[in-house]
């Protein structure tokens, strides 16, 4: 019997193993809900991450698409600055080909100037009292007429004669008492300038020498040009030396340019002349240019072109023989002022002048 009952110690130990079984059953629940906890927590943390996270890639994003507008923003302002500048390139490229039209007519303008008040000298004589008629200037032309053969030019005292002639067109001109030829009278046309411009610069390698004495013409030209072709006295090497008939002036031509500019420059210079110095004036010489012209037919009033006039007898007497009649009333003629004949076979010319404003021929 006592056998079989446990002993004390047995109960013992089991009621320990018991209590030690306990502790680590309740040890062990908390630590199940400590990880349960950690879980939790761990869970929650996850979640906030995964929800910043996606808070980063939305601000990411954003920030992206901001950026992407600020390039194309900059690049369209670029563009537009590149824009703006090509126009304002084009804008000072236009205004600096103003600026030198501008200036070169400026220089036109200021040569002009120099010339205006460096003409040469000229004497000027008051030959008529003052009107209130404006300041006008009046160009007459000089016209050459070239003549055909077996033709004539009459000019009558009055244009009314004239008329007549041409009215009548057909005239059988007695030449003795068994021939007669028949000529026909057409009225003279002249091409007249209506309107002349003329573009004038001065020239680099000209000079016009005016306040000159009267002396031998050779001798003249040659002192000039061994006085102005001499560096020390600011010339330079003559091309040519000529005189204008028209004025006596003496217009020097120089190999090289600019010379001209610095001698009409000091304007006054003395030079050897019959022997003793004598003060020329040196000016600027102007070279022209017609830029416009306009023309117009104009008919001579009292002159009559007198055409198909066979060549059979001797100049003088075939033209005596024409201008007898052409004088005689009875034909419709009248006075002559001038008769001009040319043969056939022959060439010449008429030289018309004055005919302008009051035709004058």
């Amino acid at each position: 019997m006592d056998d079989q009952k446990p002993s004390e110690d047995s109960l013992q130990q089991i009621k320990a193993s018991i209590t030690n079984y306990k502790k680590r059953h309740e040890q062990l629940i908390q630590e199940q809900i400590e990880l349960a906890a950690s879980r939790d927590d761990q869970r929650e943390m996850t979640e906030n991450c995964k929800q910043r996270s996606d808070k980063l890639i939305r601000d990411l994003k954003e920030c992206q698409r901001s950026y992407e507008e600020q390039i194309e923003t900059e690049k369209s302002r670029v563009i537009s600055m590149k824009q703006e500048e090509s126009g304002l390139l084009e804008e000072i490229l236009r205004i600096e080909k103003a600026l030198k039209k501008e200036e070169a007519k400026n220089d036109h303008l200021q040569q002009q100037a120099d010339v205006f008040t460096a003409v040469p000298e000229r004497p000027v004589v008051f030959r008529g009292s003052t009107g209130s008629k404006a300041d006008t200037f009046e160009m007459k032309p000089r016209v050459v007429y070239p003549m055909e053969g077996g033709t004539a030019l009459i000019r009558f005292d009055e244009d009314v004669v004239a008329n007549k002639i041409l009215d009548i067109q057909k005239h059988r001109v007695a030449l003795g008492s068994d021939c007669r030829i028949t000529v026909e009278a057409r009225p003279v046309q002249l091409m007249l300038p209506r309107l002349v411009e003329i573009d004038s610069e001065v020239s680099p390698r000209h000079i016009l020498i005016s306040n000159l004495p009267k002396m031998d013409t050779d001798m003249l030209l040659s002192k000039l040009e061994i006085h102005f072709s001499k560096k020390r006295n600011g010339g330079g090497e003559v091309d040519k030396c000529e005189l204008l008939p028209d004025s006596e002036h003496v217009v020097i031509t120089f190999v090289e340019k600019d010379i001209a500019r610095g001698l009409t420059e000091q304007e006054h210079h003395e030079v050897e002349l019959q022997k003793k110095k004598h003060r020329v004036r040196v000016t600027p010489f102007l070279n022209g240019k017609i830029t416009n012209l306009q023309t117009k037919m104009a008919v001579c009033p009292r002159t009559v072109l007198l055409t198909g006039i066979p060549d059979v007898m001797e100049r003088e007497v075939l033209q005596d023989m024409l201008e007898i009649h052409f004088q005689k009333s009875g034909n419709g003629g009248g006075e002559i002022e001038d008769f001009l004949y040319n043969p056939l076979g022959q060439h010449t010319s008429a030289l018309f002048e004055g005919v302008a404003t009051a035709p004058e021929e």
